[in-house]
């Protein structure tokens, strides 16, 4: 999600039964619009449990999340939450960490936690507070380690400070025999103008080393310049690219997918600190703002989303239409990345509620290609796109606007599978569990993992 800060941004997720059920009616579209907190859903997909906003973060908005064993790691914008899902039917809050700084993206590896500050801060620390009139050198943000060997009580290890923040981060494993952790460090500036520690062009990420035995000794160690050509320039209603929004890995693969506000970009990242591009694409039709990417798990495709309005917006309505604020398919075909379909939710949704793509993952299912995806407002998805040129929905779920008269921000930020449910980190109404009940994905409860990063892919098939 874009807000506006102060460097200018604009507002703005058996083979044969499978095969043998891919007939059976998908969920239908409608102009139906739901009441306030009016929850409508297809018969195949419930909500199973749900967690209020609490404590310091009730007034804040809930972002991002990451999984370890039983238990799930969700961002907010005054720090984190750590939730027992060891039933995940009765979710309980395990601890709060109080650290402000948005969005507060969070990655995991091992016994460590990665949070991410896109925001000027006065300090690195935890206390902290918003800083605009420090002097640019004094003001910090970038990325924070936490030590949770102890889940219960993070513990804080060290900052590091990048070039424009840390809007997203990506946790990329070091080859075979490398012992370091690699984190790719989105952020951007589209004010147009050199801004407090963020200045132009902004053509790079950070690359930030960690070393797994002394986490404290992390460091940036690269910013490689992605667009030396200086990517797209920009037109009315299409973001230029200046820096990238997010990256997805499938380091087995040594691929990784850009988002990057005016281009989608397929990366070769074999030499870790080094990545290079393969090839990029362009949609200055339909596309706004690309702001992230899933591979599909044989990493022959990779779905691209569109935010336009920022996430601050009411874009899954008639007059924007089926093609804009959407998912793009594309395949990975000798290299180039070739265009197949739009997806989009089927429904309309009230000009009071925020809707449009955004984060998602894939949900185990051996020989198809399906994912969960967040929208907002919008509700929760899941779509199908094995056919890259004909996508369809399977199932959906939300819970209506939360106003019916003026527009109010809120809705799912980001909707996950992990081990065998679905988790929606709603941004003004907390946590919420879900369950698919579908011959055609009954096999995915069958996969488990014990640590899942939506921007680091993996094979699901080795889980």
């Amino acid at each position: 999600m874009k807000h506006t800060a102060s460097r200018g941004w604009l507002l703005t997720g058996a083979a044969m039964l499978v095969a043998a059920l891919l007939s059976a009616p998908a969920s239908g579209a409608t102009t139906a619009i739901p009441g306030v907190d009016e929850i409508v859903s297809s018969p195949n997909l419930t909500q199973v449990a749900h967690l209020d906003k609490t404590g310091p973060f009730a007034t804040s908005i809930n972002s991002d999340w990451a999984f370890q064993g039983r238990y799930a790691y969700g961002g907010n914008y005054n720090g984190f939450a750590v939730y027992d899902i060891k039933n995940p039917k009765a979710p309980t809050v395990a601890t709060q960490v109080l650290c402000p700084g948005s969005q507060n993206d969070i990655s995991i590896s091992g016994h460590l936690l990665f949070l991410g500050t896109d925001s000027q801060r006065s300090n690195d620390s935890c206390d902290n507070v918003a800083s605009t009139t420090a002097a640019p050198g004094e003001r910090w943000e970038g990325i924070k380690i936490f030590d949770i060997s102890d889940p219960l009580t993070p513990r804080y290890l060290k900052s590091v400070k990048t070039d424009c923040g840390s809007h997203t981060q990506t946790l990329v494993p070091g080859k075979r025999h490398d012992p370091n952790l690699y984190l790719y460090i989105s952020s951007y500036n589209l004010a147009g103008v050199d801004q407090p520690n963020c200045a132009l062009p902004h053509d790079k990420i950070s690359i930030i080393q960690v070393p797994e035995r002394n986490p404290a000794a992390a460091t940036v160690v690269a910013a490689p310049v992605l667009f030396p050509d200086g990517g797209y320039g920009g037109s009315t209603g299409h973001s230029p690219t200046t820096g990238c929004h997010d990256i997805t890995v499938y380091a087995e693969k040594d691929l990784a997918a850009g988002a990057c506000m005016g281009d989608g970009v397929l990366f070769d990242i074999s030499k870790r600190t080094a990545p290079r591009v393969i090839t990029s694409v362009r949609d200055t039709v339909n596309f706004s703002f690309w702001h992230s990417a899933t591979f599909n798990n044989s990493g022959t495709k990779v779905v691209f989303t569109d935010e336009l309005g920022g996430g601050g917006a009411a874009t899954c309505n008639p007059t924007i239409g089926p093609d804009r604020g959407a998912d793009a398919v594309y395949d990975i075909v000798r290299g180039k990345l070739v265009f197949g379909s739009y997806f989009k939710i089927p429904r309309t949704n009230a000009d009071t509620e925020n809707c449009v793509a955004h984060n998602g993952s894939l949900i185990p299912v051996p020989g198809r290609d399906i994912m969960v995806q967040a929208w907002y407002q919008g509700g929760i998805s899941v779509w199908d796109f094995t056919d890259s040129r004909h996508p369809r929905e399977l199932a959906h779920w939300e819970r209506g606007p939360i106003s019916a008269t003026q527009f109010v921000v809120g809705g799912s930020w980001s909707a996950y599978w992990y081990n065998g449910f679905i988790y929606s980190n709603d941004m003004a109404k907390g946590v919420d569990v879900l369950e698919l009940k579908d011959p055609r994905t009954a096999i995915a409860k069958h996969f488990r993992t014990n640590v899942f990063n939506a921007q680091t892919q993996d094979n699901f098939l080795r889980w």
